[in-house]
């Protein structure tokens, strides 16, 4: 078992570390145009949250009873700053971790750590333990009492369902549910991306996992291609993809792996896709611009000039009059992109 029991402070430092260094960051000068104007479509998104949220911390729309939409809206609010209990925003962002803390799963009559209500699966699971990891240690005591003895079974679950046997081609990776044997580059992002959370946070990640995870993800990339531009695929094998490899720079560059190869090939390779041709278009557009800003702005440089600038131009021109880019799902996915250069959750961290 994974103890997170003394990690209060940790998480805290972590935070308060993250606030000196986001107010020390310099706005790249070709981006700075943008900044009231992102400011102001930031905050007017986050009320409409505020407005569509549910008492039980629940939303309506796409996946919105799920734990998953309610920890991507958690993160939306803190990454602009926001913290639990406090301000415009902190009762909102409660009744996120209420309803996650509210819904582990039992196995046996005993509690087993398996976060997901109403859909979702290890997508949820994992997006929620993400969540949980990113707000221990800004919580008051009673809630923070929850988070470590919940947090731990979580993390483990993760872990657990990664040792589970796969065969060549899948091992290293996560799947829908702990027990598959399968796996696919999409799952394996979220899982990474918690268990690295976790590891800032104090817990002992096995370095095994996380190597196992990078081959993983390394194999999800095609060895050649005709014009020197490698994108990441679904699965290995397949054929190249904005979303995963938005996946796969995001991931290896979390885990250390900033001077791969691999990441400058994504890299060229996100920057030949149309991705913002047809805004909303397709059922995973949100959650591919999601992923890759977060990837260009590791890479940093050109990429992230040239990608945030695309973003910024189209989401400011399709947000709604009420602030939103659709339900809580797809609004939460741009705000998360959006407030990326604010490096408030750690986890984001260059």
């Amino acid at each position: 078992m994974i103890d997170f029991r003394h990690l209060f402070l940790a998480g805290f430092l972590v935070w308060a570390i993250t606030q000196a260094q986001a107010a020390a960051d310099e706005v790249s000068p070709a981006l700075v145009k943008y900044n009231a104007q992102l400011e102001a479509s930031v905050e007017k998104a986050l009320e409409f949250l505020a407005t569509q949220q549910k008492p039980d911390g629940t939303f309506p729309g796409r996946h919105g009873e799920t734990t998953a939409v309610a920890s991507l809206v958690g993160m939306a609010y803190m990454s602009k700053g926001n913290t639990p209990g406090l301000g415009p925003f902190g009762e909102n962002i409660n009744r996120c971790i209420d309803l996650v803390l509210s819904s582990e799963q039992e196995k046996m009559g005993k509690p087993n750590g398996y976060l997901v209500r109403r859909g979702g699966k290890m997508y949820a699971h994992c997006i929620s333990t993400l969540f949980l990891s990113e707000v221990t240690g800004m919580v008051d005591s009673d809630r923070q009492k929850k988070i470590d003895e919940i947090l731990p079974r979580a993390v483990t679950l993760i872990v657990e369902a990664h040792d589970v046997p796969r065969g060549k081609r899948e091992e290293g990776g996560w799947d829908y549910e702990p027990q598959n044997r399968s796996a696919d580059l999409s799952l394996t992002g979220w899982a990474v991306m918690a268990l690295r959370s976790a590891k800032m946070n104090g817990c002992n990640v096995p370095d095994e996992n996380i190597k196992k995870a990078i081959r993983y993800i390394l194999s999800c990339q095609p060895n050649g291609s005709t014009d020197g531009k490698k994108g990441f695929s679904y699965k290995p094998n397949e054929g190249g993809k904005a979303a995963m490899s938005g996946v796969g720079v995001l991931c290896l560059s979390l885990t250390g792996q900033h001077e791969h190869p691999s990441l400058q090939h994504a890299g060229d390779f996100l920057l030949t896709k149309q991705t913002f041709r047809s805004w909303g278009g397709g059922g995973h557009f949100y959650y591919s611009i999601y992923y890759c800003t977060q990837a260009t702005f590791q890479l940093g440089g050109e990429y992230w000039d040239k990608w945030a600038s695309q973003l910024y131009e189209n989401a400011l021109s399709h947000q709604k009059k009420d602030g939103s880019w659709g339900a809580a799902y797809e609004t939460s996915m741009v705000v998360l992109a959006m407030t990326v250069s604010y490096r408030q959750l750690p986890v984001y961290q260059r």
